[in-house]
């Protein structure tokens, strides 16, 4: 299954909106930490999920913090 790393990015004024559009959205993603910035004035964030394809990867994240994410596609490599 491919691996994706979901690199979200919202205005300053949209944390509230990014974190309330969470409300009443069913996703594996709930209840889960992840790496943001927000509290640091970077407001990012990013989840590393296993899905098919870009869109539903995408799927996993309700539709305001979705259009505001990037989906990429990553491989984990050994560092030597």
């Amino acid at each position: 299954m491919p691996l994706f790393l979901l690199q979200h990015r919202h205005a300053p004024g949209e944390c509230d909106a990014a974190f309330a559009a969470w409300r009443g959205f069913s996703s594996p993603l709930r209840r889960h930490p992840a790496p943001s910035t927000c509290l640091l004035g970077g407001h990012a964030l990013w989840w590393r999920v296993e899905a098919a394809d870009q869109r539903q990867a995408l799927a996993l994240l309700p539709d305001f913090v979705a259009r505001r994410t990037d989906a990429i596609e990553v491989r984990d490599i050994e560092i030597p």
